[in-house]
């Protein structure tokens, strides 16, 4: 394939090369130039937008930096400051601004003129955010976006202590991995237990994002919040009835299969009765999977992984290196998670993620890997707004790495069998994922159609919503308490709300791209990488299309998807 990652910061002409985002005031003036700047002709038009374009760079490229600084170091007040003054100081002030520049290019006579193939998903993306707006709502964004950021002060804080050492949650986990089932349950209780110390914090914290999440809504005009932000998120292509029913397709078509992967497990394990803090281990006599040690090590084979799938694709992790935007072990003090942050004006993003040295962290690196990939290949484009490409194609993006880079994880797995586990692994992941998709997505349809719940309500529909997707085989009882606390830990519902039903539906489009890479590879490749180049150029039923795949998570697609998977899973279990 012919890409380079010889990515490069974009040019300023609009805002000075030096310019830094410190207040409103020194900003303001590139906003109101924008408003009163005459545009007379096309070619006018196009330099107008073309500066928009710049200043829009700047501007997210330094909230993003803001916000990574500040998840690095949770503890660190200084960099909470500044993240929470542009929320609350400037972002403010920009929206005003941004929904009158809105108004001025759909209602200039020129707009229509632009090209209809090159802009239409953009200028409907404009009309989206203009029919949203609101000006009463702007101080209730600002302090959602604080209030959004607690959590990950909350949780970065929790730590264990382990044979009289202390760990991060993160760090914890690869105790879950022991052969020793004493030690596997005392960690296990130990993480539950530190959850449940600062449940009620994050309950109230939780309260207040409900109550303010509804008031945008019905501020907008919106029956739920539900409404209003699949609109927000430019759902043009599917609604909540698409969702219901990936729901039940997920247990009529998922759920056996998890079944299975937990009757094999409990086999292997020779156990009576299977128990949550056995999921991850291996038979006695089996050490677990140790892909590295330290997040250098991770990186090097991450890049030699990417490099032998393709050469492009490695050279995109090792650009990223060079400029040091990698952030990848767990400390005390970081927030929990892991990203990619695209930056719009550098171009090359940024990967934050929390390395124990366990399996679950190579998937994660190669999943933000692809993240990265598509930041690249989309930055190209000419404005920012093209590059804002929709969340379902974006996690194709990931989640499709994951599985293309399976045939070159032999850069962590010296051993054979260690690669053949660490695949087992990968598509035991796959299966058991999209229940746990449901019941979030699930839940957080109750939530928005419920806005005035008591926390008793919560918990009730939550331990509803878990036991219609409960598999038949590991045993919960004596957990229950741990289990209706257990929602706290997705960090989307605080976040990024209403997003986790994308994981579902690109997980369906991923296994559809592996299933190209498995019949032919090259063309696989080409067919993802000009998508992915695309941006948000295109609808999301073209740019599906374009990766060789059609937008279809109906119960008859993700049976075909699954009985593909295993098939796959068949093959590694006799090899």
């Amino acid at each position: 394939m012919n890409y380079s990652a010889d990515i490069q910061k974009l040019p300023r002409h609009f805002v000075p090369v030096n310019f830094q985002v410190k207040d409103w005031d020194s900003l303001e003036p590139y906003f109101k130039e924008l408003l009163l700047r005459p545009i007379g002709t096309s070619e006018e038009l196009q330099q107008w937008l073309r500066d928009q374009s710049e200043l829009e760079a700047v501007v997210n490229e330094d909230a993003c930096w803001r916000q990574i600084n500040m998840t690095r170091d949770t503890t660190n007040k200084a960099l909470e400051e500044a993240y929470n003054f542009f929320c609350l100081e400037i972002q403010p002030k920009i929206q005003p601004y941004a929904d009158a520049l809105n108004k001025k290019l759909v209602n200039h006579p020129l707009t229509k003129e632009l090209d209809h193939q090159t802009y239409f998903t953009y200028l409907r993306n404009i009309q989206k955010s203009i029919d949203l707006f609101r000006e009463e709502n702007i101080p209730l964004q600002a302090e959602i976006s604080v209030l959004q950021q607690q959590y990950g002060q909350v949780v970065g804080e929790m730590s264990v202590e382990v044979n009289g050492n202390e760990y991060t949650l993160q760090q914890a986990g690869k105790f879950l991995e022991n052969e020793d089932r004493n030690l596997r349950e005392s960690v296990y209780r130990k993480i539950q237990e530190r959850r449940i110390l600062d449940k009620e914090k994050l309950n109230g914290l939780f309260n207040k994002l409900i109550e303010l999440r509804n008031n945008l809504a019905v501020n907008a005009g919106f029956a739920t919040y539900t409404e209003y932000r699949f609109k927000e998120l430019g759902r043009f292509d599917y609604d909540p009835n698409d969702c219901f029913q990936f729901h039940d397709a997920v247990k009529q078509h998922v759920l056996p299969l998890v079944n299975q992967v937990y009757e094999r497990k409990k086999k292997q394990l020779g156990l009576e009765s299977l128990r949550p803090w056995d999921l991850e281990a291996e038979p006695a006599g089996t050490s677990p999977l140790h892909p590295f040690n330290e997040g250098k090590e991770l990186l090097q084979k991450s890049i030699a992984c990417f490099e032998a799938l393709d050469p492009f694709f490695g050279n995109c992790l090792s650009r990223m290196d060079s400029m040091h935007h990698l952030d990848l072990e767990s400390r005390k003090g970081k927030a929990p998670g892991g990203y990619n942050c695209p930056l719009a004006e550098s171009g090359a993003p940024f990967i934050f993620m929390n390395a124990a040295g366990q399996m679950h962290d190579v998937t994660t690196m190669v999943h933000e890997g692809g993240h990265a990939v598509h930041s690249f290949l989309a930055h190209p484009l000419e404005l920012s707004g093209f590059k804002e490409y929709p969340m379902e194609i974006a996690e194709v993006a990931s989640m499709a790495m994951e599985l293309f880079t399976m045939d070159y994880w032999d850069k962590f797995f010296d051993n054979p069998e260690d690669l053949r586990r660490a695949k087992v692994h990968q598509l035991e992941r796959v299966i058991t994922i999209f229940p746990w998709i449901a019941i979030i997505d699930k839940f957080q349809h109750w939530l928005y159609s419920h806005p005035k719940h008591t926390e008793e309500e919560r918990t009730g529909a939550w331990k509803l919503i878990l036991a219609e997707f409960e598999d038949k085989v590991i045993d919960y009882s004596g957990l229950e308490g741990y289990r209706a606390n257990s929602w706290q830990r997705q960090l989307h519902l605080f976040e990024v709300p209403l997003y986790y039903i994308e994981y579902g539906i690109a997980q369906l489009g991923a296994i559809g791209m592996w299933m190209q890479y498995k019949e032919n590879k090259n063309q696989a490749l080409t067919n993802y990488c000009e998508a992915l180049k695309l941006g948000g150029t295109k609808t999301l039923p073209e740019l599906y299309k374009t990766a060789g795949l059609t937008f279809d998570f109906s119960p008859e697609r993700i049976k075909t998807l699954m009985d593909f998977v295993s098939r796959e899973m068949e093959k590694l279990q006799t090899t």
